[in-house]
């Protein structure tokens, strides 16, 4: 077997060997290495390592697009899939799917351009001792089990690199390199005839190394998730009624995720996921007037934030990413919407078209999608709420095919009376309309509250794409929320 190219200078050279000749082409190359390791009620599970690599193949002749993908990384496998993607766009040239003209749709301009990217690893998980790193569950697992009424209790590691190569005819050459640690915990109580879980909660992953755990404070936190599943098992059912809602970060990037991340996805808005996962309430006109939230609503995609889980030097069609607002004082800017979609909307967009490994088609995905902190301390976000309730980390969702109405479910509820958090109530949830709920967003808390976190598995496209997604957020109030709770 051909070695695999080690730099983006040997992949072009094979490139433009084997590339038929075509107005543009892309190759990009990804290998990735993981591990997934846990332990479940103090007993360690059988451990599963994976390794893959290949290359995806894209190419435009006039006004077609086509790709292909293959494992065989020799020039005869590209030079195979090459053609293959060749014939496809030649095929679907004629059916003006794609919005193209002559050009290429990759804004690199005619001039040569290089990036990189590497994670900011300290340690990584490869060279750590595999005993050390199991004896790290089974110390988080101790911690979950800590008392008789905990009858399930799991500690996990998901650890992953990824390497891509990506080389253009245009001259672009991009070389990233992605470590993340996703880490999670749960403790289950039973006591009666009730079972209350609680879990480590949204910050569960960040890019790094082993060095991740001691920053989310996993084995230390354990003793926390198993004592409010304890004080869960005997708390109260959330009451019902329109109140206000005081929503922690790990909650609040679930909602930024379904009521604001795809709502926004450009190919979701142009029709692409409508008979998978639904459409959006979002029409290409209301960029640049639509009030999508109150003036403290601001959002923004960036890729830039150090360790977050989604950040990158470009994306996987070659563009380069920088920080843009999508929504500002609670209008709406501009959409998640990579090269091809914007040419088809005519409208801007972000560099977020995104493929989950070497055998897919990059598609418009969110990638760091963050609620920036506003100036309010947490103290004082309680302090403004007469009648409401705190609620924590999502356990359930639900969000119709337009991603508009939505209802969520919370592992963890407190209620608020006069500006103070009193009991914890459990099985706490709410539901609402994207535009009106937003619009009642009456607090944002300072930075002080503000958490980068991650989420691991949002699924997206034909055939299924699953991502990891990054989320920051602060602590959020909104105001007149139907609020209601569980059994």
């Amino acid at each position: 077997m051909h070695p695999l190219p080690q730099t983006t200078g040997d992949l072009k050279r094979t490139g433009v060997a084997v590339m038929p000749p075509v107005a543009f082409w892309s190759l990009r190359l990804v290998e990735t290495e993981e591990q997934v390791l846990r332990v479940r009620q103090g007993v360690l599970q059988p451990p599963s390592y994976r390794s893959t690599s290949g290359s995806f193949v894209s190419v435009i002749d006039g006004r077609g697009m086509g790709y292909a993908a293959t494992p065989d990384t020799t020039p005869a496998g590209l030079g195979a899939a090459a053609g293959q993607a060749r014939d496809w766009a030649r095929r679907v040239g004629s059916l003006g799917l794609t919005g193209l003209g002559p050009t290429h749709p990759v804004p690199v301009g005619g001039a040569p351009f290089s990036l990189a990217y590497r994670s900011p690893v300290e340690s990584p998980w490869q060279r750590a001792p595999l005993a050390e790193t199991i004896g790290l569950l089974h110390g988080a697992a101790r911690r979950l089990k800590c008392h008789a009424r905990i009858v399930d209790w799991e500690a996990g590691l998901h650890l992953r690199t990824t390497r891509t190569l990506l080389v253009t005819s245009a001259g672009g050459e991009i070389e990233q390199c992605f470590s993340d640690v996703t880490a999670d915990l749960m403790a289950l109580a039973h006591h009666g005839n009730l079972s209350e879980r609680r879990s480590f909660g949204g910050d569960c992953g960040r890019q790094g190394g082993v060095e991740v755990l001691e920053g989310l404070g996993f084995t230390s936190v354990a003793g926390r998730v198993a004592e409010e599943a304890l004080i869960l098992v005997e708390a109260p059912p959330c009451p019902s009624g329109r109140m206000d809602l005081l929503l922690l970060p790990s909650q609040m990037i679930l909602q930024v995720h379904e009521s604001i991340g795809h709502p926004l996805e450009l190919d979701r808005i142009l029709g692409d996921e409508r008979n998978y996962a639904g459409g959006s309430f979002v029409t290409p006109d209301m960029f640049g007037t639509y009030r999508y939230g109150s003036e403290l609503l601001d959002v923004t995609y960036d890729p830039g934030v150090p360790g977050e889980l989604a950040s990158f030097a470009a994306d996987d069609e070659g563009t380069p990413a920088e920080r843009q607002y999508l929504i500002r004082a609670g209008v709406l800017e501009r959409p998640l919407g990579g090269v091809g979609s914007q040419i088809r909307a005519g409208l801007p967009g972000v560099a977020c078209t995104r493929a989950e490994g070497w055998h897919r088609p990059p598609i418009d995905r969110m990638a760091n999608l963050n609620l920036e902190p506003g100036a309010t301390p947490f103290e004082d976000l309680v302090r403004g709420i007469e009648r409401g309730v705190l609620m924590d980390t999502n356990r359930s969702w639900s969000i119709d095919d337009r991603r508009n109405k939505f209802q969520f479910g919370c592992e963890l509820g407190a209620l608020i009376r006069d500006g103070e958090v009193r009991e914890t109530v459990r099985n706490p949830g709410y539901r609402g309309v994207s535009a009106s709920f937003w619009r009642g967003l009456a607090a944002v808390g300072d930075r002080s509250t503000w958490r980068v976190m991650g989420l691991s598995t949002c699924g997206k496209g034909e055939p299924n794409q699953t991502m990891h997604v990054g989320h920051a957020a602060p602590a959020c109030v909104f105001r007149d929320v139907e609020v209601f709770g569980g059994g």
